[in-house]
């Protein structure tokens, strides 16, 4: 009776294409999937990924890639194989890559032609696309597919890697069972259906676009386009050809939505649901977007990847009044406001953010001591500073560790503060991140000197470091840090003192949602 009673990642899809075999499922670029042959190619690829590579259940796989098709179909391959698969961020690159690598143990990294140079010498690798046996390749012949072991909910499917606080990111160990439980719970939050025509433009790595949308949309059955980038031209022609009329983006996107000289003279009409995240919107930028297209119903989703990642939804009709409002929980999660003991805060006053839920993770791989700390009497400790109110409705105050969430990349302030460190002219370094008309908060360094550097040169010093999405947007120069009587430094006095004073940084380097 192995697995009789379990519901597994791969199996939202066959499920779908056993509904509507022939119904479209995915289109991207000039190829397009039916249901029965998404299926397919996943039975295929998940052949070639045992039989050729030596795969086993259990064995981590690594994805390393640009949007497409085939990072969807190289994912529900391992999960049908019983292969625990780890997207990794394709800007990453040096350290940074090579530790995501090093510490989940992949041992095949599933890459672009473009991007496998990146990646550490003698690493195995099988291209996607463009290149000689590639796997889409392979996919034009179907293979016939025999687990070793049928794969059963409480299995590992996915690593999903989280920063911290520190330099090293936390392996988040994902289930079949805890990301399905997370499906279940976006359909119903969302309004998801098999009518709509959502297009996907974030990046695939990231949970909020593969798990809140692109599986969950797999799972109602509807038609899904992916695009390699949240490319606005690209998505107003989609929508005024009536070929979409759901859209995911974080603020930083919408915001670039909104900006666009022709967004107040397309024909947008036919968006109808709009779904943003991954960072705080802001609510003269909502009010903006909420009149001009009066007709479009806009989501807040609020969560971290460790819950797969949907924890909080504000729907349409509950912005009124509570416009900066991450909403109240989905349907499989329970939550909690607590103090520093753990006992649950009056409604009004601001407390740690704890979850139960069968969406949560197992803990975070090889990491036992991060793990005890995060999950503790019975509840996940989320890191976030919320209040709620009479209602159930929780609003996001601040966050319990320094992590600065810029276009919706989660940075490490310590990896960089580590960066800075190596210049010999700097003394100290604290990184905080600061509002930003674009980015919504700017990765900014306040620097202490005991020799000559200018701006240009520190921001550059870092970008040798670290991806740089990661490097500082701005570096701003002081006498002395902030210390509280123990000599911590104060970021939240660096905030208050600096905020405002970034402004616009122009930059155009690589962004993403983590």
């Amino acid at each position: 009776m192995t697995g009789v009673r379990s519901s597994t990642v791969d199996g939202v899809v066959t499920r779908s294409a056993r509904r509507t075999p022939e119904r479209t499922a995915v289109r991207y670029a000039d190829r397009s999937w039916t249901y029965a042959a998404l299926d397919t190619a996943i039975s295929t690829a998940a052949a070639v990924l045992t039989g050729e590579h030596g795969l086993r259940p259990g064995d981590r796989v690594a994805a390393y890639a640009h949007n497409s098709d085939l990072c969807l179909i190289g994912y529900l391959a391992c999960a049908r194989a019983g292969l625990v698969h780890v997207p990794v961020n394709q800007n990453l690159t040096g350290d940074d890559l090579t530790y995501i690598l090093d510490q989940s143990g992949s041992a095949l990294v599933l890459t672009d032609p473009d991007l496998a140079e990146r990646l550490p010498a003698a690493r195995p690798v099988r291209a996607l696309r463009d290149a000689p046996d590639s796997l889409l390749d392979r996919l034009s012949t179907p293979l016939p597919f025999t687990p070793e072991r049928e794969p059963v909910a409480d299995d590992l499917v996915q690593l999903l890697y989280t920063s911290g606080t520190t330099a090293l990111p936390k392996g988040a160990m994902m289930t079949h069972g805890a990301l399905v439980h997370e499906y279940m719970s976006a359909v119903t939050a969302l309004g998801l259906a098999a009518t709509d025509r959502p297009v996907h433009s974030l990046p695939l790595y990231h949970s909020a676009q593969m798990h809140v949308f692109l599986l969950p949309y797999l799972a109602v059955g509807a038609e899904n386009i992916i695009l390699d980038a949240p490319d606005a031209g690209r998505i107003f022609d989609l929508v005024e050809a009536g070929q979409a009329d759901s859209l995911f983006a974080p603020p930083t996107v919408w915001i670039g939505l909104a900006n666009r000289p022709d967004f107040a003279t397309r024909d947008l009409g036919a968006l109808r649901k709009a779904y943003y995240g991954a960072s705080i919107m802001p609510v003269p930028v909502l009010e903006r977007l909420r009149e001009r297209l009066p007709g479009l119903a806009f989501y807040n989703c609020f969560g971290q990847s460790e819950i797969g990642p949907l924890a909080t939804v504000l729907g349409p009709d509950e912005h009124e009044g509570r416009m900066d409002s991450c909403g109240r929980p989905v349907l499989f999660v329970e939550a909690r406001v607590v103090d520093e003991d753990g006992k649950e805060v009056p409604d009004g006053t601001a407390g740690e953010v704890v979850y139960r839920s069968p969406q949560l993770c197992q803990g975070y791989w090889d990491k036992p001591e991060e793990t005890a700390e995060a999950f503790r009497d019975g509840w996940f400790h989320s890191g976030d500073l919320a209040v709620r109110d009479t209602e159930g409705f929780y609003t996001v105050v601040d966050r319990v560790k320094d992590v600065i969430n810029s276009g919706g990349v989660l940075v490490a302030s310590r990896q960089v503060e580590d960066a800075l460190y190596t210049h010999p002219a700097v003394a100290e370094a604290a990184v905080v991140g600061l509002p930003d008309d674009r980015w919504i908060e700017a990765v900014t360094a306040v620097v202490v000197l005991r020799g000559e550097a200018t701006e240009g040169e520190l921001i550059a010093h870092a970008r040798e470091k670290l991806a740089h999405f990661k490097a500082p947007k701005k570096v701003l120069f002081v006498d002395e840090l902030p210390r509280n009587a123990s000599g911590k430094i104060l970021k939240r006095a660096l905030r208050d003192r600096f905020t405002g004073e970034t402004g616009e940084t122009g930059e155009t380097g690589e962004t993403g949602v983590v």
